[in-house]
């Protein structure tokens, strides 16, 4: 049993009382019992009847608060629902104190089985984004589209800017780390976080800044809180170890899902280097880069997002609001995809850089080119081909995350 997989948290029953999640305006929140985790599951509800299924996976120290932007952008378009990943926003830990992720996606694959939702519209940021890898690389039948923001692909050369949150994964660095912060304040905490996760964190309002830190104050409160962000930390790392036909890059090649890769110029966790590569390896995929933006690109420019995701249902068949030409409108949604080097423009509206253009985005491959490969995810199950690891550098704090 690896290290991230021995439990050392207390059991949910006996977890001490703190203040409520925040829950939006529009916005319900539900805790889910699967076997060996409960989850709690944010949602808006549906604007129609017989809206896709859309479910949202957060990073390292986030929460599924991350996505309630995205979600109310994509509201009359998906029928929306975000996770807190177990030992994170409300979710307590796991039971088997599995922190790795297969232990993630597992707990993911579960959830979609017992909702029997699936196919989703399946949305990835950062640790997430390796989590929603794997899932859609053994489950193909679980996952319509994918759509990744700075998912935590290996890298061979990790920013120094994230080897911080790396670090964490060592044993015995965490209680450090926390006995030489103890004297922070959770308005410090979180500035660093912003400053860290944001590619501009003045785009952070003073309303949202003060829910950060209430939401920070809130898990610190958790005796698990820093267990979690170690364990999980130690699984990125550990998965980045591994290569072959269990490395995250093999199972890229296994998705068979349409794929949106979303990167930020100013990306200080994931090198924005690496979107070519991610480009080349998801058979199927389109890029979209946003020279301004940071590693939580959903939450600094939601619209954009939101506007490059109607364009993949739009390429697909599946929706037709993105306007006769499928250029940037004043929302400021995504420009069109189309093939190879063509360019999608954000529009000024869209805030990403002087002059608005969100970078090249292009599509390599088609999904019928991918092979599901041979059964290699055991741990994971459930049906299906392939197995994923990931890793990548996520951030060590709050409901910011990444």
């Amino acid at each position: 049993m690896s290290s991230t997989e021995s439990p050392s948290a207390p059991a949910a029953s006996v977890l001490p009382r703190v203040a409520p999640v925040r829950v939006g305006e529009g916005e319900r929140l539900r805790s889910v019992g699967l076997p060996g985790v409960t989850l709690s599951v944010r949602s808006r509800p549906p604007a129609r009847e017989g809206l896709p299924p859309a479910l949202y996976v957060h990073g390292l120290g986030g929460s599924s608060q991350n996505w309630s932007a995205l979600m109310r952008e994509l509201d009359g378009v998906v029928d929306s629902e975000a996770v807190d990943l177990p030992g994170f926003g409300d979710s307590p830990p796991p039971d088997d104190g599995n922190y790795s992720v297969t232990g993630h996606a597992r707990a993911i694959i579960r959830y979609l089985d017992a909702a029997e939702r699936g196919p989703v519209h399946l949305f990835g940021n950062s640790l997430g984004g390796a989590v929603a890898t794997r899932v859609s690389a053994v489950r193909p039948d679980l996952v319509r589209t994918l759509t990744l923001v700075s998912p935590a692909l290996p890298e061979l050369r990790v920013q120094r800017t994230a080897m911080p949150t790396a670090l964490l994964g060592v044993p015995g660095v965490a209680a450090l780390f926390t006995r030489l912060t103890k004297e922070w304040t959770a308005e410090q905490r979180v500035r660093g976080v912003l400053g860290l996760c944001y590619g501009d964190p003045g785009r952070v309002s003073p309303e949202a800044f003060q829910q950060a830190v209430e939401e920070l104050e809130r898990r610190l409160q958790l005796p698990y809180f820093w267990d979690a962000m170690a364990r999980s930390a130690r699984g990125v790392v550990n998965a980045y170890t591994l290569g072959g036909q269990h490395g995250l890059w093999r199972q890229a090649e296994r998705v068979l899902a349409p794929t949106l890769l979303i990167y930020g110029g100013r990306d200080q966790l994931v090198g924005f280097r690496m979107a070519g590569k991610a480009a080349r390896s998801f058979p199927d995929s389109r890029l979209l880069s946003l020279p301004e933006a940071g590693h939580v690109a959903m939450m600094e420019y939601p619209e954009v997002v939101s506007g490059a995701f109607r364009e993949l249902l739009t390429e697909m068949g599946e929706f037709g609001g993105v306007g006769e030409s499928g250029s940037v409108d004043s929302s400021g949604s995504a420009g069109s995809f189309g093939g190879v080097g063509d360019s999608a423009s954000a529009g000024p509206s869209g805030g990403v850089g002087d002059s608005g253009s969100a970078g090249p985005s292009k599509g390599v491959g088609h999904s019928g080119s991918a092979s599901a490969g041979p059964s290699e995810g055991a741990d994971v199950a459930a049906p299906g081909a392939g197995s994923a690891t990931a890793a990548g550098g996520d951030v060590a704090a709050t409901s910011a995350g990444s």
